[in-house]
């Protein structure tokens, strides 16, 4: 990959979650143009419905392309991915990658045979969800909590503020009391931001196991295929739908990413 043919590859989520995402592919693709987006205005997704979602992602995703010229578009968000990609697809021509829970590995990983899913309310509800369970833990049993105080709670730590351990494991509580439970699926991008945190909540579990990974391996094997539209040089941006306050501990973050310049555009509802 030379230094005039770097994909540019947007991320996009409802807020920071997705950036757990985005670590996993700037590990593996270093060189590549990043762009990350958060739809802030709309946070979090997880309490909106499919339509408002779809029409969203598309409108945020189109105006950010004919800005940038985008090469792969990442939805780093499990919520929307459920809802959105059959849409986003039949409106872009380059590649579309959305993040879904890990089901089918924590079936294999799990020896008890007790599982559970840490997603949004949303996505626990999703019927793609009943599908992916069906189709690759039958054998299991599989617990399921859906939340917004997690996903809150991860918002907060990456700006800089404490996480209070009671308010995980209220969250968890149901969980807490299954010897047995020996894998969890960190369904939610934000979660593996308070992954040490579950993880002192839940001892008796094995493996914590999220998408990050085969996500930035998929990435890899699609851009062998793209023809990089632009050859402009562009510093890696964020951009937000929602005037906010970024805290020092969210800008040193963001920074530490490789992140250079933070921007507000304007969607209108």
């Amino acid at each position: 990959m030379t230094a005039l043919s770097k994909p540019r590859i947007l991320f996009f989520d409802s807020g920071v979650g997705g950036l757990s995402v985005y670590q996993e592919v700037q590990k593996r693709l270093p060189d590549c143009h990043y762009l990350y987006c958060f739809d802030n205005a709309f946070f979090p997704y997880s309490e909106k419905s499919e339509a408002l979602i779809i029409e969203r992602v598309n409108k945020i995703c189109t105006h950010l392309d004919r800005l940038y010229a985008l090469d792969l578009i990442v939805i780093a968000c499990n919520t929307a991915s459920t809802i959105v990609l059959p849409s986003l697809r039949q409106h872009f021509s380059i590649p579309i990658v959305g993040t879904v829970p890990a089901i089918k590995p924590a079936a294999e990983y799990s020896s008890t045979k007790h599982i559970g899913l840490l997603a949004t309310k949303g996505t626990v509800k999703r019927e793609y969800i009943d599908h992916l369970i069906e189709k690759y833990a039958q054998s299991c049993r599989v617990e399921k909590i859906g939340s917004t105080k997690l996903v809150e709670l991860a918002e907060r730590k990456l700006r800089g503020y404490p996480v209070d351990l009671n308010d995980i494991r209220t969250e968890l509580s149901e969980w807490i009391m299954m010897p047995d439970l020996d894998a969890i699926v960190l369904g939610c991008t934000h979660f593996p931001l308070i992954k040490s945190e579950i993880q002192q909540c839940l001892p008796q579990v094995s493996h914590f196991i999220d998408s990050g990974e085969a996500i930035a391996k998929r990435i890899a094997f699609l851009l062998n295929e793209v023809k990089v539209r632009s050859k402009n040089h562009m510093i890696s941006q964020v951009f937000y739908t929602k005037p906010f306050i970024i805290e020092d501990d969210l800008s040193e973050c963001l920074h530490a990413l490789g992140f250079e310049q933070f921007s507000l555009i304007h969607i209108n509802s």
